[in-house]
């Protein structure tokens, strides 16, 4: 059953993604979808936070150089898949080394990972409803 959530700016939604994060164990894809500026990166923010990966404020945006890693054990992978066109492009970022040990991957623009993984998923999806609000929904 889907959970739900609406936040009101984007400090509460990096405090949701640090109180998701207690949830999330490694070896795990995050796959998050959304249209621009719906908060991936800020919800981003508050699971590597949570995780212990980094300080939020160190959690940047993948977009141009696509894939950041953070922290030692696990290691929490934070890539950006919004330029990904093709496989050839995918296969570029030498993300199949994240798969060698169990680890935390927050994936924006999921819809573009073109692999099947072993690993365990869950799913988020972020919606503008006006101003600062997101609803948050975890498929």
């Amino acid at each position: 059953m889907p959970e739900e959530i609406v936040t009101h700016s984007a400090e509460e939604t990096i405090h949701w993604g640090t109180e998701f994060s207690k949830r999330l164990k490694a070896p795990l894809l995050v796959l998050l979808t959304g249209d621009l500026g719906t908060g991936k990166t800020t919800l981003a923010k508050g699971i590597v936070s949570g995780l212990g990966a980094a300080k939020e404020d160190d959690v940047t945006s993948p977009t141009f150089t696509l894939v950041h890693v953070y922290g030692k054990s696990p290691k929490v992978y934070h890539a950006d898949l919004y330029r990904i066109e093709s496989f050839h492009d995918f296969e570029t970022l030498g993300m199949e080394d994240m798969f060698a040990t169990p680890s935390v991957a927050i994936l924006e623009w999921s819809e573009r990972f073109p692999l099947q993984s072993p690993w365990p998923q869950v799913q988020v999806r972020l919606e503008h409803l006006g101003g600062d609000a997101r609803r948050i929904t975890v498929l």
